[in-house]
């Protein structure tokens, strides 16, 4: 019998996990006594980097901010992270995998933190929409060639 061939490449969650929350409700009471229309801000961001032998962590952070006129009504982070074992790939689909890939198995559970954080706070959840990873990742690329282009002058 031959033995089973191991994979030359590996990609596998270890551990998902909240790194860091927090929740901000600087009116309460108050607020809760008010019929108020909250405008809804969420802002999103990704890091990545290694923390070990083909280890390597990957943090989603996401803001939610709701305000009404200029006071904030609540304001919940949460960053959520993940531990992957990424093995055998090349640089460029490492890089692929740690902005796309990676955020997107944790979005999930990022917009499960956030909507329950949110209902803690006392207000009614918030079902975050999905998000293309692979667009903001482009973005990202486009944005950093941006600003690494030789800036070219022309005298007159």
């Amino acid at each position: 019998m031959s033995e089973p061939q191991q994979p030359s490449q590996i990609l596998a969650i270890e551990k998902v996990y909240v790194k860091d929350c927090s929740v901000e409700v600087p009116h309460a009471p108050q607020i809760f006594f008010e019929e108020v229309q909250p405008q809804i801000d969420v802002q999103m961001q990704t890091a990545a980097g290694p923390v070990g032998e083909g280890l390597y962590e990957c943090v989603l952070t996401i803001t939610v901010t709701a305000k009404a006129a200029e006071r904030t009504v609540f304001l919940v982070e949460a960053a959520q992270a993940g531990i992957f074992q990424i093995r055998g790939f090349a640089e460029q689909d490492l890089n692929l995998i740690q902005g796309i890939g990676c955020p997107t198995t944790l979005f999930p559970y990022a917009r499960e933190t956030i909507s329950s954080l949110v209902n803690r706070a006392g207000f009614p959840p918030i079902n975050l929409a999905p998000i293309s990873f692979e667009a903001l990742y482009a973005q990202r690329l486009q944005e950093q060639q941006a600003a690494e282009a030789p800036k070219i002058e022309i005298a007159h």
